[in-house]
C-alpha cells in the first residue's frame, strides 16, 4: 500500500509541475502586476437570453429547434459583461463601451470562391474557434470542464472566465502568440468594455484538473461550461449560426440596446429573425473572495428569453429532400446518365419544395452540405473544398434551360395570337438566319432526327427547340412592332423570374434576357440585341439566370393559373412562454398574370404529357398521382485566367402535383447534371413522403432549448 500511495502521489506531483509550467508564462506576469485587491470584490455579468427556433411538422406543430443562445449556470448565459459595483442597477445597461480600444484587426478567414461573404465569422485561420467563442452549437446541454482565470472587480488583474465554445475530446489550450494573448488580456482590462473573459483551456481531463486545483493559484478557477447539440444534421443552409458582434456592426447593435458581448445571428434564419430571437439581457451579481471562491450570486435583472420562431420547414421532408438530392448527384458522379454517360462531372445542386397556395417553403436543400455542429472546427477544410459546401445553391442563379418554355408558350398564345393546335414541322436545323442556325436538341449531322409535325402541347412534352424558335421569333417580332415591348420579359417578370421571391434570406435575383440586361453586361457592338438573342432566350438560354427558389415560385404560379405568392420560411412567432401570438405568417400575393383559358389548358396538357409520354416518361409514367412537369438542360461556359471551359450541361426540373388540384411545387437543379428528366428521381421520394399517409412526419418529442 505504501508503494502504491507513493506512486500515486508522485503522478499527482508530476501533473502539478507540468500544469505549473503551462500556466507560468501567463500567470506570473499577471501576478506581478496585481495590486492590493478588495477582500470580497463584486462582479456583475451581463446575461444573454435564450433563443428558440423551431421547425414545423406536417401538421403545423413544433418539430425541432435550431441554434439557440445557450445559458450557463442557472438560467443565465454567456457571462462576461462587467459592471461598476457602485453604479445603480437601473443604469447598468451594458452599453457603456469605450470609444477607443486597442487596435487589432479581426482575424476571420477570407471568403473562398463560391462562398457567400461572411460565411465564417469569428473563426481563426487555423480552424479552431476564435477566442471570443463562436456560438454555433445549439440546444441540448452537455457539460465540459473549462479552465478559467478570473478578473477581480475593477482591478487590472488579468482574468479569464467561462466560455461556451464547443468542448472537444482533447484538451485544447489557447494557441496564440504571446503578443496576441497579452493583447486579449489587456483588452479585457478596460473598464466596462463588456467582453467575455478569456479562456485558457477547455475540456480539461480529471487528472489535469486535480493538478490545477492542487496549485491553488489565486484567480485560477475551474468551471463547468455548456455545449450545444443539434437534434438534426439537416437544414444547415437554412438555419445558419450565431457569433460575436463585429466592429462594423457595433454601432447598429449598440443603438438597439445590445450588450457588446452578445451573440447575434450571422447567417440563415438566425440572422433573418434576429429581432424575434434575441430577447433581453439580464444582470447577475457575483461576490467572490480574493482566492476566487464564489460567496454569493443572484440576479439584479432576470434575462428574458427571446420569442419562439416556428418555421414552415418540415424537417422530415427536408431530410428526404437532402438524401434524395445527394443520392442522385453521387449516382451521376459514379455512373453518369444516358448513352454517353454524361454528368460524371456533376458538382452540386438544390431542390426546393413549396406549398402552391401559400408560398410556404417546406424544404430547401443544397448539396454538398455541412454539419453546423462542427462548422467552426472544420472551417479551413470547408473553405478550401472546391465544391463549396457552405454555398447555398438554392438561392444562386443559373441558366434555366427548357423549364422556361412555358413562358414562351404563354406569350405565343396570348400575345402572339398562336392557337395551341398550330402545327410546325421540326426540320432539325433552324435556318431562318444565315449567321446563326441553332438546332433541335435531338438533331445532329450524324443522326438527323426530328420531332416531325407537332403542336404546342407536344412541343412542351418533347421539349422541341425548333417549335419554340419559330413561334418565339414570330411572337417577338409582331408584339415588339405593335407595342415596343418584349413579350417574354413581361410574362417572365409577372411569374417571378428575375424578381425577388420574398424569402427572408439573402438571395440572388438573377436576370432576364432582354436588351436592357445585355446592355448592362456588354459594351460596344456586343451590347446589341439581335434576333439570335431572341432565339436563345425563348428556350431558356441567353442571359436568363434564375434561382431554384425562383423556379419553384414560377411553377407554383403556373399551378395557381397566374397567381404568385411570396416565398416564406416563417410560420409564426409566439412569446417565449407560448402565451402570446406575436406574428403569424399569412399568404401574400407577390404578382399576378392574366393567362387565357386556352393557354392554361395547353400548359396543363403539355406538362402532363411530359410525365406520361414525354421527356420524363421513363421516370413518372406509372406514378400513381397525376404530375405536371417540365424538364430542362442548359449549356454553360465558365471562364478562368487560362481561358474558357465547359462540361456536361446543367440540368433542371420543375413539377406541381397533383395536376388536378395542385398542392406542392418542386424545383430541382444540378450543376452539370446533363439531363433534366433524371432529376425526377429527386422528386419521387419527396412526393412519396408528402402524399403517403403512412409516412406522415414524425414529431420530435422535445424542443432544443438551452437552460
Amino acid at each position: 500500500m505504501r508503494k502504491l500511495w507513493t506512486i500515486r502521489w508522485f503522478r499527482v506531483l508530476l501533473g502539478v509541475v507540468l500544469t505549473a509550467a503551462l500556466l507560468a508564462p501567463v500567470v506570473l506576469p499577471a501576478l506581478q502586476m496585481q495590486r492590493q485587491e478588495p477582500e470580497n470584490p463584486i462582479r456583475k455579468e451581463n446575461i444573454q437570453p435564450v433563443r428558440r427556433l423551431s421547425f414545423g411538422d406536417g401538421d403545423g406543430g413544433t418539430l425541432a429547434a435550431a441554434p439557440l443562445t445557450q445559458e450557463t449556470g442557472t438560467g443565465g448565459s454567456q457571462s462576461g459583461q462587467e459592471q461598476n459595483p457602485e453604479q445603480p442597477p437601473e443604469e447598468q445597461t451594458g452599453e457603456n463601451v469605450p470609444e477607443q480600444l486597442p487596435e487589432q484587426p479581426r482575424s476571420d478567414p477570407e471568403p473562398q470562391p463560391g462562398q457567400e461573404s461572411g460565411e465564417q465569422p469569428g473563426e481563426r485561420t487555423d480552424g479552431q474557434p476564435d477566442d471570443a467563442g463562436d456560438e454555433t452549437q445549439p440546444d441540448a446541454l452537455d457539460l465540459g470542464l473549462v479552465l478559467t482565470w478570473y478578473r477581480y472587480g475593477g482591478e487590472r488583474y488579468r482574468s479569464l472566465c467561462p466560455s461556451d465554445t464547443t468542448v472537444r475530446q482533447d484538451v485544447r489550450t489557447a494557441q496564440l502568440p504571446d503578443g496576441k494573448l497579452r493583447y486579449e488580456l489587456e483588452l479585457r482590462s478596460v473598464d466596462e468594455i463588456g467582453m467575455e473573459n478569456y479562456m485558457l483551456a477547455e475540456d480539461v481531463d480529471a487528472e489535469s484538473l486535480a493538478a490545477v486545483m492542487e496549485l491553488a493559484v489565486p484567480g485560477v478557477v475551474v468551471e463547468n461550461g455548456t455545449v450545444r447539440e443539434y437534434n438534426t444534421t439537416y437544414a444547415a443552409h437554412i438555419l445558419g449560426y450565431i457569433g460575436p458582434i463585429w466592429s462594423e456592426e457595433a454601432a447598429e447593435y449598440r443603438e438597439k440596446g445590445y450588450s457588446m458581448n452578445a451573440l447575434v445571428g450571422k447567417s440563415g434564419v438566425e440572422q433573418a429573425f434576429e429581432e424575434y430571437l434575441h430577447g433581453s439581457s439580464g444582470i447577475k451579481k457575483t461576490t467572490v473572495s480574493s482566492t476566487g471562491e464564489i460567496l454569493n450570486r443572484y440576479y439584479v435583472t432576470e434575462p428574458v428569453p427571446g420569442n419562439n420562431v416556428e418555421l414552415t420547414i418540415d424537417i422530415s421532408l427536408q431530410a428526404v429532400a437532402e438524401q434524395a438530392l445527394e443520392k442522385v448527384i453521387l449516382d451521376l458522379r459514379e455512373n453518369g446518365v444516358g448513352r454517353n454517360k454524361e454528368g460524371k462531372d456533376a458538382r452540386g445542386g438544390a431542390v426546393v419544395v413549396q406549398m402552391c397556395k401559400t408560398g410556404e417553403i417546406l424544404a430547401m436543400a443544397s448539396y454538398p452540405t455541412y454539419d453546423l455542429a462542427t462548422r467552426a472546427e472544420n472551417a479551413v477544410a470547408l473553405n478550401e473544398d472546391e465544391t463549396a459546401p457552405m454555398f447555398n445553391r438554392a438561392l444562386a442563379a443559373y441558366p434555366p434551360g427548357s423549364v422556361y418554355k412555358m413562358v414562351t408558350a404563354i406569350a405565343a398564345v396570348d400575345m402572339g395570337g398562336f392557337d395551341p393546335g398550330y402545327i410546325i414541322e421540326d426540320k432539325g436545323l433552324y435556318t431562318f438566319y444565315e449567321s446563326f442556325q441553332p438546332k433541335c436538341h435531338i438533331w445532329s449531322l450524324a443522326n438527323p432526327r426530328t420531332h416531325g409535325k407537332i403542336d404546342l402541347m407536344e412541343a412542351i412534352a418533347y421539349s422541341c427547340n425548333y417549335y419554340f424558335y419559330e413561334v418565339g421569333r414570330l411572337t417577338y417580332d409582331s408584339y415588339k412592332k405593335e407595342t415596343g415591348n418584349n413579350p417574354f420579359d413581361i410574362v417572365a417578370k409577372a411569374l417571378g423570374l428575375g424578381e425577388p421571391t420574398g424569402i427572408e434570406l439573402p438571395e440572388d435575383t438573377g436576370a432576364r434576357a432582354n436588351a436592357e440586361e445585355k446592355n448592362k453586361q456588354y459594351a460596344g457592338e456586343d451590347a446589341g440585341w439581335f434576333g439570335a438573342d431572341v432565339l436563345q432566350a425563348v428556350i431558356g438560354q441567353s442571359l436568363n439566370k434564375f434561382t431554384p427558389l425562383q423556379l419553384v415560385c414560377y411553377t407554383s404560379a403556373l399551378a395557381n393559373k397566374g397567381t404568385r405568392y411570396e416565398a416564406t420560411l416563417l410560420s409564426r412567432v409566439v412569446s417565449w412562454d407560448y402565451q402570446d401570438l406575436i406574428e403569424e405568417s399569412k399568404p401574400v400575393v407577390a404578382s399576378t398574370l392574366e393567362i387565357s383559358e386556352k393557354a392554361l389548358a395547353a400548359l396543363d396538357q403539355g406538362m402532363r404529357m411530359t410525365a406520361s409520354i414525354g421527356t420524363a416518361e421513363q421516370y413518372l409514367r406509372d406514378y400513381p398521382i397525376a404530375i405536371a412537369c417540365k424538364t430542362g438542360t442548359a449549356q454553360w461556359q465558365g471562364t478562368t485566367s487560362t481561358g474558357s471551359f465547359s462540361g456536361s450541361d446543367h440540368a433542371s426540373f420543375v413539377l406541381y402535383a397533383p395536376a388536378d388540384n395542385p398542392e406542392i411545387a418542386i424545383s430541382v437543379y444540378v450543376e452539370r447534371g446533363s439531363q433534366g428528366g433524371n432529376l425526377a428521381n429527386v422528386c419521387i421520394p419527396i412526393l412519396d413522403a408528402y402524399f403517403s399517409s403512412s409516412a406522415k412526419y414524425e414529431t420530435v418529442a422535445t424542443e432544443n432549448i438551452a437552460y
